[in-house]
C-alpha cells in the first residue's frame, strides 16, 4: 500500500500564499485614489474590452489585478448580489463594506478548500457625499480585507506606487480630478499620451442630496478628458 505524500497544513498554506502573490506580482498595476470630485480609478491595460475597473452599483466600483476571468467571474457575482439586495430592501442599503465581505467569504472558502486559490486582489469603492465619507476596502486573495484611507494600489508596482504617492502632494482628498488624475499617472509611471491607461471616476457631481437619492455615478473617462 503507497503511503500518501504528507504536507503540514502551514506549510500548504504557505505554499498557496506564494502561488497567488507571485501572480499577482505579474499583473499591470491599478490604483484607485480619491480627490475632491470622486474616487478615480486607473489601470494599466493594454486591452480596450478586457476592463479591471467597473461598476457594481450606484455609489460602488471595482477594480482588480490578477487573471481577468477569476476576477471577471467576483465581478459579475458582486453585480447580482447588489441587485438582489438592493431590490430585496432599499438601494441604499447596497454597501461596499457589505460586498466586500461577500467577496472575502468567497475568495476565503477558496483559498482553503480549492486545489487552487484564485490570483486576484481587488478593490471595492464606495462614493460618499464628502471625501470623509468616501470608503476603499482592499480584499486580498486569502480573504483578508483592509480598510484603505485614501488611497491604494495593487499588482507587482503597488509598495513602490504607494510610497511615492506618500511623498507625493500631501492632502489627496483636496485635489480636483486633473491634479489627482496627474498625480496617480506619475505615481505609476505613466506619461500623458500613455496609450495603456484605462480610467474611471465615480463622480460625486453626480450624487443625490442624500443616499436615498444617488444616481448611478461611475463613468469612464475619454481619451479626450485623459488628454
Amino acid at each position: 500500500m503507497t503511503v500518501p505524500f504528507y504536507v503540514s497544513p502551514e506549510q500548504l498554506m504557505k505554499d498557496r500564499a506564494d502561488f497567488a502573490r507571485k501572480g499577482i506580482a505579474r499583473g499591470r498595476s491599478v490604483l484607485v485614489l480619491g480627490c475632491a470630485d470622486g474616487i478615480l480609478l486607473l489601470a494599466e491595460n493594454a486591452s480596450p474590452s478586457l476592463n479591471k475597473l467597473a461598476e457594481i452599483y450606484d455609489r460602488i466600483g471595482f477594480a482588480a489585478v490578477g487573471k481577468y476571468n477569476e476576477f471577471e467571474g467576483l465581478r459579475q457575482a458582486g453585480v447580482r448580489y447588489a441587485d438582489l439586495r438592493g431590490y430585496s430592501y432599499e438601494r441604499s442599503d447596497v454597501t461596499a463594506r457589505g460586498l466586500a465581505n461577500a467577496y472575502a467569504q468567497t475568495l476565503a472558502g477558496v483559498f482553503t478548500n480549492a486545489q487552487k486559490p484564485y490570483e486576484v486582489e481587488l478593490v471595492v469603492a464606495e462614493l460618499g457625499t464628502a471625501p470623509a465619507a468616501d470608503r476603499l476596502f482592499r480584499v486580498s486573495y486569502d480573504g483578508s480585507i483592509a480598510d484603505e484611507r485614501s488611497h491604494v494600489a495593487l499588482g507587482g508596482g503597488a509598495e513602490a506606487i504607494t510610497a511615492r504617492l506618500d511623498a507625493g502632494p500631501g492632502d489627496l482628498a483636496g485635489l480636483g480630478l486633473r491634479e489627482a488624475l496627474a498625480a496617480g499617472r506619475e505615481a505609476m509611471g505613466l506619461t500623458a499620451d500613455s496609450a495603456h491607461l484605462e480610467a474611471a471616476l465615480l463622480d460625486r457631481t453626480r450624487l443625490g442630496a442624500s443616499a436615498a437619492q444617488s444616481r448611478r455615478t461611475f463613468r469612464r473617462l475619454t481619451e479626450e478628458e485623459l488628454a
